[in-house]
């Protein structure tokens, strides 16, 4: 039987969203305050803090993210690390997980996507479906990434990222703190504001393992179907879903507008 809410309750639900909203809001600008001048560990620090094991961080095996595993582990005893293995992986980033887990002594999750929903996908539009649209892309990325995601970060109240501001136009409008309204966390940005070289200066300072496809042409690396080596000259993210432009190369785990897909 259909449930029906008479207009009281639906003012009273849309004025308890309401303020949800607003307290969130106020969390995130606290953050953001105690938090502009602090380097990625003491934001790293700060955050795990606030929320004492609730504090999660999904690595892609980037640069960036090996940074970040590398500040964590440093900061949290047996933190919370997943990875999404979308099936279309190269074999290097792989390996880089299993010496990851070693030089840190952690388990990262590895999270997989639904197969009854990548063999539909796959009937439906074919094994290489997003090369053929932005809607296929994103409906493949969906599949592969979005949704295991979110089955990943439920229960938890921070989600970390390894995103910096100058990888995209999409990021230039982030902030070190910000407030996930499609997941419903804190999303927290310790390296927005680093540069690339920054990035590579304390991987070698501290002999940190990263993907030896990086050596190779691959600044940026996601699926292997979607990733090819960059030009010189090139962008570093224009090697990413290269035959889309610039403003659509998000797969959506990171936009603030789009919910699921």
């Amino acid at each position: 039987m259909l449930k029906t809410f008479s207009g009281l309750q639906i003012l009273s639900r849309y004025y308890l969203f309401t303020e949800i909203i607003v307290m969130q809001s106020s969390k995130v600008e606290k953050y953001r305050d105690a938090l502009r001048e602090a380097s990625p560990e003491a934001v790293l620090s700060y955050m795990n803090d606030q929320h004492p094991g609730k504090l999660m961080f999904s690595s892609s095996m980037s640069a960036e993210d090996q940074v970040i595993t590398h500040m964590l582990t440093g900061i949290v005893k047996n933190p919370a690390v997943f990875t999404l293995d979308t099936g279309r992986l190269f074999y290097e980033t792989y390996d880089l997980i299993e010496k990851t887990n070693t030089r840190y002594g952690i388990d990262i999750r590895v999270m997989f996507p639904d197969r009854q929903a990548v063999e539909q996908m796959i009937k439906e539009k074919g094994i290489n479906l997003f090369y053929y649209s932005v809607e296929n892309r994103k409906q493949c990325c969906h599949v592969r990434k979005i949704e295991p995601l979110q089955r990943a970060i439920k229960g938890y109240e921070v989600w970390v990222t390894g995103l910096r501001r100058e990888q995209s136009p999409t990021r230039n409008d982030l902030y070190v703190a910000d407030w996930d309204e499609n997941n419903q966390v804190v999303k927290v940005n310790p390296l927005l504001e680093w540069s690339e070289d920054q990035v590579w200066d304390y991987i070698y300072a501290h002999n940190i393992p990263y993907n030896p496809l990086h050596d190779n042409g691959y600044p940026s690396l996601g699926c292997k179907p979607c990733t090819r080596p960059v030009l010189p000259g090139e962008d570093i993210r224009a090697g990413r879903w290269w035959w889309e432009q610039p403003e659509t190369k998000e797969c959506g785990l990171h936009s603030k507008h789009e919910k699921g897909r």
